[in-house]
């Protein structure tokens, strides 16, 4: 039979795992301190659990003693169970061992520590770890001595130590900052504030333990409220509890009163056994949770090997779907009866809830009806919206709208959807009110206007044709209609086409030779498209024949003043629609003035007034230089 190799352990760099750590594990050689207190906290668990009788164990403590001078060492010692030797050498020279909660054979929602490795992140601050031993099960004292080149030794100590450990570092060259006493007791408040042990710093020995009010069930609403605003550094707009009861989360949640910026994670401050596991961990919270910041303490979720964020599994799921549902309820009750709170809430993050709405069935169904939309008839909400009008009108662009808002009726609701996320909104709102959604053809709505009276009409056809030779090269049409009250003189229509051919012309005029290169040749490919098709005009202009300055301009002999007046009623349309003018709109409202000015101080002898050359129904070549 063929013989076979015998098996060879493999060899571990110890260097190498410690740039691991640093680099890939963990997020920096400052959680060596975060390690340590779990450690102390998991030690004195098993101790209580092992001694449950002991008196003093309310008294048992983690103590720090930050680095000083040259040559001295930090020191951390904690009141727990303590290792023998056999235990010290299991748990401390074994990289990847069993965790610590397994040989000590105690239950594991007790210990915060899991992976075996933590007390290799001091070599992230140091060259040497040195730990002094005295377990609670009697047996000799022991002393085991690490060193960053992978070697260690373990001894038995003749003299009497104290049941518990003490972890002793040797700084290395650039790790002895986040060992001195400003860091050491800053670090500690970070990590281990709300830890159920006490945590003592520095030679006074002061506690640094403070209630952990955020998942205290006795915690009042002052208290909640005063930690909000630390957290938040202003005063939430409300607050509530999180809770979970089957992996043993509980915290508060945080209705912030500023609009995150766009596509901003969440920032859920997290801890696990009141040990701070991130300051702005992702994913807790569901993803259109946005206005919230939460504080959440756990007993049950599981850490990676880092124990700087939460493992991804069946139980991340329940609690996220618990705390999920928790928000929901909050966003129920503003609904049904705070509204005033809710009415805050909206003006700060309306335009967020509207983003998410249509993504999410259950807030559609809870918020779309409080959410408001622009409208002919001002701010509205959409449940008022659809319980007074029978159809839901909408203009798709802000163009759109701001021509259409002049000409319907007085009476009818147009929504302005020209906003982000408005047009999605107000489909959804159909759907969910089961009521008509209807587009507004802006052309359509010109069309669907009362001409003037049978008796006015021959003036009325003879004003559009001698209006529109006035605006001869704008590409514009004039028609005459009747519109509301009479109070708008003219109104200026257009193809939406005809808005991206200016935009697209503008961005040319103002952008760099490169980029109006591409720009013109993008333009005359479009222009080339439809060199096939019948020509009309792209914008109207609607002259109102129920005001008094429309019929007067319908009785006027005097060419010049009529060509003057309807240019200039021409570009005040545009102007009322908020349309930036062309240089071509500019130069004819400097032309059309002057003029007029001219008549009005009795200059009889105007120059012949030149039509403005057409705003480029066919754009130039991309190799024609601009103007």
């Amino acid at each position: 039979m063929p013989s076979t190799d015998a098996a060879a352990a493999f060899r571990v760099d110890l260097r190498g795992v410690v740039d691991l750590l640093s680099r890939h594990i963990y997020s920096g050689p400052r959680i060596y301190l975060r390690e340590l207190l779990q450690n102390g906290v998991d030690a004195i668990t098993a101790r209580r659990e092992y001694d449950s009788s002991n008196s003093r164990a309310k008294d048992w403590s983690i103590r720090l003693t930050a680095l000083t001078g040259e040559n001295g060492e930090f020191q951390i010692t904690d009141d727990g169970i303590g290792l023998t030797r056999t235990e010290a050498a299991d748990l401390l020279s074994t990289v990847g061992a069993t965790s610590k909660r397994d040989i000590l054979d105690f239950p594991r929602q007790d210990f915060l520590g899991q992976f075996g490795i933590g007390l290799l992140s001091c070599f992230m601050v140091a060259d040497q770890i040195r730990v002094v031993t005295q377990s609670a099960k009697g047996g000799p004292a022991v002393e085991w001595l690490g060193n960053s080149n992978g070697t260690f030794t373990i001894r038995e100590l003749d003299e009497s130590v104290p049941v518990g450990t003490s972890v002793y570092l040797r700084p290395r060259f650039d790790g002895a900052e986040l060992l001195r006493a400003s860091a050491v007791s800053q670090l500690a408040i970070e990590f281990g504030q709300f830890l159920a042990v006490p945590v003592k710093v520095g030679p006074g020995r002061e506690t640094i333990n403070r209630p952990a009010v955020f998942a205290d069930r006795e915690a009042t609403g002052i208290e909640i409220r005063r930690f909000g605003r630390a957290l938040l550094g202003t005063l939430p707009v409300d607050h509530f509890p999180l809770v979970c009861e089957e992996t043993g989360s509980r915290g508060t949640a945080y209705v912030l009163p500023f609009s995150p910026p766009p596509g901003a994670p969440q920032a859920t401050r997290m801890y696990l056994g009141r040990m701070l596991v991130s300051p702005n961990l992702d994913g807790i919270l569901p993803d259109w949770a946005f206005f919230i910041r939460a504080c959440v303490n756990s007993t049950g979720l599981t850490p990676t090997a880092s124990r700087e964020a939460i493992i991804e599994d069946f139980a991340l799921e329940v609690t996220r779907q618990a705390f999920a549902d928790a928000i929901r309820n909050w966003l129920v009750r503003c609904a049904a009866g705070e509204r005033y709170q809710l009415d805050h809430f909206l003006s700060v993050h309306e335009r967020a809830i509207k983003q998410m709405v249509p993504h999410d069935p259950e807030l559609a169904r809870i918020m779309t009806g409080h959410l408001t939309l622009e409208t002919s008839m001002g701010r509205r909400h959409i449940k008022d919206l659809v319980q007074d009008y029978p159809k839901l009108r909408y203009a798709e662009t802000l163009d759109e709208y701001r021509q259409v808002v002049g000409i319907v009726p007085g009476h009818s609701a147009v929504i302005n959807a020209g906003y982000l996320w408005d047009a999605e909104v107000t489909r959804l709102a159909g759907e969910i009110f089961g009521v008509e959604v209807e587009r507004i053809d802006v052309l359509a709505e010109l069309d669907a206007l009362e001409p003037p009276a049978l008796k006015d009409r021959t003036q009325a056809v003879a004003l559009e044709q001698r209006a529109t030779a006035a605006l001869a090269g704008r590409d514009c049409q004039v028609v005459v209609r009747a519109i509301g009250d009479g109070t708008t003189p003219a109104v200026f229509v257009a193809d939406p086409e005809l808005f991206r051919r200016l935009d697209r012309a503008r961005s040319s005029d103002s952008a760099a030779p490169l980029w109006r290169a591409i720009l013109d040749r993008a333009n005359s490919a479009i222009e080339a498209s439809r060199s096939g098709q019948v020509r009309v005009p792209t914008s109207r202009l609607c002259l109102n024949w129920l005001n008094r300055l429309v019929q007067t301009l319908a009785d006027l002999d005097d060419q010049a003043v009529f060509e003057r007046s309807v240019q200039l009623l021409y570009v005040q349309a545009q102007l009322a629609g908020r349309r930036p003018l062309t240089p071509a709109d500019r130069k004819l409202l400097d032309s059309a003035l002057s003029d007029l000015i001219a008549l009005s101080a009795g200059v009889a002898d105007l120059p012949p007034h030149a039509p403005t050359p057409p705003e480029s129904p066919t754009l130039p070549d991309a190799t024609t230089p601009p103007d």
